[in-house]
């Protein structure tokens, strides 16, 4: 008879591995592409699989397992599959299962499913991968083996990098915690609805203004940066081509190819100047030509209403509401605002989307409340 402590694991594996099936199913039914949605469909298949190991040791201890709730991030996923589609979601869906690959390294009844746990998140970095770069197949051609290690290597940068999902919601945070902290800053000092009001507003508008104006400089910096970077490049591959093909073959060796055959394929690929320097841009630049890191004006755009999306929360309840009434709605409306971006964090910080929310809440409160009572201070002193 099992323990109550191995009930427990039982238990919480099984709701595990029906949250994974959902969600593969879901991306099974929203996905266009037939290879990919068959891959997916597998993974929902071997999911399930792995669920019915742990309701058979649930019922094999006289435990009748009724089928668990979805979680809210699996809810959550979900919804932004429906929403935006399946392309949206797989780097956070990676990045997960990457991070949850040896969750059974450490239950010795579970050697088989770590296996294919680890085999899972390869096979959703390969997808994402796939996605990311347009690719409805795999080439087995020699050539295209550089290229797949090459993109292999920036899916991997792209994952602890971030994604736009994350950006998104830190980019939601900061105009939520920034202007939060201000408007309780500025209450505390006892100062009256309009000023709170006006403060409120003008902090949403510089802060996003100077959100926009870094990330428009950060993006332009960094497409000058890689304009000048591939224009040495060529003009490296046009004064001394055998260093680049050296340099190339050298590349594909690190990857894991033999000698010989980075030789051949980095002569191959030389033979054509353009298709040398995107693969070389590529290869050792770690730059994508086609994007050069982005537009500068979409990317300020973008922070610009993300910022302001976040900052409005606090300011909104003193369009209404007057003195201790509209205080402690900005605290409650800041609050959930917290809460919201504490689950969205859970996607990809690998803790639940309760005890993200709950940190994300007190964490605020605090930085509010200290702001509240230095401005407080401030207009004991300054009246």
């Amino acid at each position: 008879m099992a323990s109550r402590h191995e009930l427990k694991r039982y238990r919480a594996n099984l709701a595990d591995e029906l949250d994974s099936a959902a969600l593969y199913e879901t991306l099974a039914h929203a996905e266009k592409n037939p290879a990919r949605r068959d891959v997916f469909q597998q993974l929902a298949d071997s999911e399930r699989e792995h669920a019915q190991v742990w309701l058979e040791k649930l019922h094999a201890n006289g435990v009748k397992a009724r089928a668990p709730r979805r979680s809210v991030k699996t809810h959550l996923m979900r919804g932004l599959v429906h929403t935006f589609g399946p392309s949206f979601v797989l780097p956070t869906l990676a990045a997960a299962e990457y991070a949850d690959r040896n969750k059974y390294a450490n239950q010795p009844d579970a050697a088989r499913l770590s296996a294919e746990e680890q085999h899972h998140a390869a096979v959703v970095q390969a997808v994402a991968d796939q996605a990311r770069n347009g690719a409805a197949g795999v080439d087995s051609s020699t050539e295209s083996k550089g290229a797949q290690i090459a993109n292999a290597e920036e899916w991997h940068k792209g994952v602890r990098s971030g994604n736009d999902l994350r950006a998104a919601v830190l980019g939601a945070n900061d105009g939520l915690v920034s202007n939060f902290c201000l408007i309780m800053g500025v209450a505390g000092a006892g100062t009256g609805n309009k000023a709170i009001l006006l403060t409120g507003f003008a902090g949403l508008i510089a802060g996003a203004c100077s959100m926009a104006l870094g990330e428009w400089l950060s993006v332009t910096n960094a497409r000058e940066l890689a304009r000048t970077q591939i224009a040495k490049e060529a003009e490296e591959i046009e004064q001394t081509p055998d260093a680049e093909r050296h340099e190339l073959a050298l590349i594909y060796q690190a990857k894991g190819i033999e000698a010989g055959e980075a030789r051949r394929i980095a002569a191959q690929i030389m033979r054509d100047k353009d298709k040398a320097l995107d693969t070389l841009t590529r290869e050792e630049l770690g730059i994508d030509p086609a994007e050069l890191g982005g537009n500068p004006w979409s990317a300020a755009g973008v922070s610009f209403c993300l910022f302001s999306l976040g900052a409005i929360f606090p300011a909104m309840p003193f369009l209404w509401a007057h003195g201790l009434p509209a205080i402690l709605q900005c605290i409650g409306l800041s609050g959930l605002g917290l809460a919201a971006v504490g689950v969205f964090t859970s996607l990809f910080n690998g803790r639940g989307a309760a005890f993200s929310a709950f940190r994300q809440i007190v964490i605020g409160l605090i930085a509010a409340a200290f702001t509240f009572g230095v401005g407080h201070l401030l207009g004991v002193s300054i009246s």
